[in-house]
């Protein structure tokens, strides 16, 4: 897909809690066509230790209001800036950037979406876009900490059934994603997941023991977005990949992963 460097506007700032921003930007211009899964490189202005642009993924595409939104989770120094920008404020983004989710064959499956933490930030695009094309049966397992870290439910509500996890038990169920009992009870015809590696491991398991197909978004450090700095290289069964370029959504049988 093509590849476009601009500067958006920021549109609207949406403050979710005290370490997570979403950020809607828009331009004059019909935003590109942007797969789910796929990421944005940002850079950060007016932040003397940030040289780096920072590698974000699409949580969502409003076309309506030509709008592409942006999940920032306020860690250092970059993020504390992005997370400082009002409406009005110019953004450059270098974007689309990867690969997407593959979708799946039958619109009748059974699809099952999880995210752990910011994770969850691509797969409100991808269950969007499931919802569009006549996917009839998607459901998400999303979880976090506590339910003061949970992300965008109400969002997620509009595109399929939202099951939650936290660690501690303040909503959904306690415990973590792959301790949801719906695991135990709906047998799933294809598994996403986006999140921490750990978590992502326990889903491949999960769905590798079941013979459910399972792709996952790597969050490998990004610095290019082009597959020229190589740090975020993934040993796979074809090699050394950039996940940036060869991914970042990968099929788990792909993978070197001990599952």
């Amino acid at each position: 897909m093509k590849k476009y460097l601009r500067d958006l506007t920021v549109a609207e700032k949406v403050k979710l809690n005290s370490r997570h921003v979403l950020l809607k930007l828009t331009q004059e211009d019909p935003l590109p066509d942007i797969l789910p899964g796929q990421f944005v490189e940002v850079r950060v202005d007016d932040s003397p230790s940030t040289f780096l642009r920072r590698p974000i993924s699409v949580n969502f595409v409003d076309r309506d209001a030509n709008q592409l939104w942006l999940l920032i989770q306020i860690i250092g120094a970059g993020t504390k800036r992005l997370s400082a920008l009002a409406e009005g404020d110019k953004v450059n983004i270098l974007f689309p950037l990867g690969n997407g989710f593959t979708m799946p064959e039958n619109k009748q499956n059974k699809v099952l979406l999880v995210g752990g933490g910011v994770g969850v930030a691509p797969l409100l695009y991808f269950g969007a876009e499931l919802k569009r094309l006549g996917y009839s049966d998607v459901s998400f397992i999303l979880g976090a900490k506590t339910g003061a870290d949970l992300l965008m439910l109400d969002d997620f509500k509009r595109y399929g059934t939202v099951l939650t996890t936290t660690e501690d038990g303040s909503m959904g169920e306690k415990g973590f994603v792959t301790q949801h009992s719906v695991l135990n009870s709906v047998k799933f015809n294809n598994i996403y997941c986006c999140g921490p590696k750990p978590m992502m491991v326990s889903v491949a398991k999960y769905a590798k023991t079941n013979a459910i197909p399972c792709e996952v978004s790597l969050e490998n450090k990004m610095a290019c977005g082009l597959g020229a700095c190589l740090c975020c290289v993934e040993n796979t069964k074809e090699g050394n990949v950039c996940v940036c370029k060869e991914g970042p959504v990968f099929n788990i049988n792909d993978l070197l992963w001990q599952i």
